[in-house]
């Protein structure tokens, strides 16, 4: 039974410091609605933000928090957000759930409170939903649509990670993790897209998909799952992404950089494609073919032919969504990106730092192949912190040691002895950052391994030259590393 909730209404949230959980609080509390959570310790960003939005926040999980008390309010909630990090021994999940209090996942909170009225595209796929999710709505918003948006991390054509528009759209990034312990299913099915996007299909996620083949199998029931007259943009660059699309029910369009290889000889050529690719300052010139149209030269202000393909996805999906490709093309020279995306952190002593999200062997390969593309000249300094469920094994150990190939140093944190959430069996291998460097050495790349981020700070603050660029790779906080190298290099 859907809950109905109003400006009258108390939503509680457990867990509410994820990205997704903190954002749809932000989204309800914009509306008036009362809104409370818990969690273990919060952090910036999602503590100041949280702070700044009134929302109230008690530490640790405890069966009283679900009643107003400790939040200075005397009712109990209209409506309990069970975030996918909540574990099924949590006291105030389970009470929540015993006492018959209304509860949701995330995922059909969202999709019941915010999306369910909305056309609703959803982008999918191992790499590239966040920079592709923001464009899309950045685009929109530019041309005049006014659409909402909830994304996994901070738009800053936004200034956050959420909005609600009065348009008809809603974009939102559609992840393959599963949606709760007490629903295990991916949660870019309980979006029910009309518009799908998919970047990309590779093996990720080791704590939850056995192999590559049971990530499909989410991906073709997601696509099967798409009514008639929906609408899939594909990356047609991954024979993955082919294989899952076959038998889909709806239109398929096909898109891809040419220059990086756009699908084998034998299959259809991508109706949207880029070729051409220039990197400059100013971001990376492409030429630009669409369908019924002349091929024209774009800007995208961003670097790497990764973003020219999520570029390229968002320009198709507002071609589908009726908004002339001019239009587009025009606003996208305005995008500004998502941090933790080649963010630049600063500069000191002649030293450029950028934070990256990179994490996957895919994405850490695109990002120092783009940041070598913008800097063909300097010193490339790669750090890298493998500190994911996945990346923490040896399933990709393999492939780490071929993704740095663009970098002329690289540093890697070795892993702490922790145990591994997983719900496919315990790791027996896991990876070795001695052994990664020991790969690279071997194929002339210079590289060490730290086990501590002083160490590589003081490495570099002692090592590095005017002229270098340093990027940082990691989707934690990896002890604020960023600010502690630019304190250190400009102490120097």
């Amino acid at each position: 039974m859907q809950v109905r909730i109003g400006s009258s209404s108390r939503v509680h949230f457990i867990a509410v410091g994820g990205t997704g959980m903190g954002s749809l609080a932000g989204l309800l509390a914009a509306r008036g609605i009362e809104v409370t959570g818990s969690d273990k310790a919060l952090y910036p960003p999602m503590s100041t933000a949280l702070a700044d939005w009134g929302i109230p926040v008690v530490e640790g999980f405890d069966p009283a928090n679900l009643a107003g008390a400790p939040f200075g309010s005397e009712r109990d909630p209209d409506l309990v957000v069970i975030g996918n990090a909540v574990r099924p021994d949590n006291p105030e999940a389970r009470a929540a759930i015993e006492s018959g209090l209304p509860y949701r996942s995330f995922s059909d909170a969202l999709y019941e409170l915010a999306m369910a009225h909305k056309h609703r595209v959803v982008v999918s796929g191992t790499h590239g939903k966040t920079t592709t999710t923001s464009m899309i709505a950045a685009l929109l918003l530019a041309t005049g649509r006014d659409p909402s948006l909830l994304v996994g991390g901070i738009s800053l054509d936004f200034g956050g990670s959420f909005r609600e528009g009065a348009g008809e759209h809603f974009v939102v990034e559609g992840d393959e993790y599963d949606t709760a312990f007490f629903d295990k299913t991916p949660k870019f099915l309980h979006y029910h897209p009309q518009t799908l996007v998919i970047t990309s299909v590779e093996f990720d996620h080791a704590d939850i998909y056995r192999d590559l083949e049971h990530v499909k199998s989410a991906f073709r029931e997601l696509i099967l799952g798409m009514p008639e007259d929906g609408t899939i943009v594909a990356d047609w660059s991954y024979a993955n992404v082919r294989e899952v699309v076959e038998g889909a029910p709806c239109r398929v369009l096909r898109y891809g950089v040419l220059d990086a290889g756009a699908g084998p000889p034998d299959a259809p050529a991508p109706d949207w494609s880029a070729a051409g690719l220039s990197a400059s300052e100013a971001g990376t010139g492409f030429e630009l073919a669409a369908p019924g149209a002349a091929p024209v030269q774009a800007l995208l202000p961003m670097h790497g032919a990764f973003n020219v393909a999520n570029a390229l996805a968002a320009l198709a999906v507002l071609d589908t969504l009726g908004v002339p490709l001019a239009e587009g093309l025009t606003a996208l020279r305005g995008f500004r990106g998502v941090k933790r995306r080649q963010e630049v952190r600063g500069e000191a002593a002649g030293v450029t730092v950028v934070d990256d999200f990179a994490h996957h062997p895919t994405a850490v390969r695109g990002s120092v192949a783009a940041l070598r593309g913008r800097h063909p000249e300097r010193r490339l300094v790669a750090i890298f912190e493998p500190r994911t469920n996945t990346s923490r094994r040896a399933v990709f150990q393999a492939q780490y040691g071929e993704a740095f190939g663009a970098a002329d140093h690289v540093i890697v944190r070795r892993v702490p002895d922790e145990p591994i959430y997983s719900a496919t069996g315990e790791a027996s291998e896991l990876f070795s950052a001695d052994e990664l460097v020991t790969t690279l050495r071997g194929s002339g790349i210079s590289a060490e391994a730290f086990d501590e981020v002083d160490d590589i700070v003081a490495d570099r603050a002692r090592e590095s030259r005017a002229g270098d660029v340093i990027l940082v790779m990691s989707n934690g906080d990896f002890g604020n590393i960023w600010e502690k190298l630019l304190a250190a290099l400009a102490e120097r």
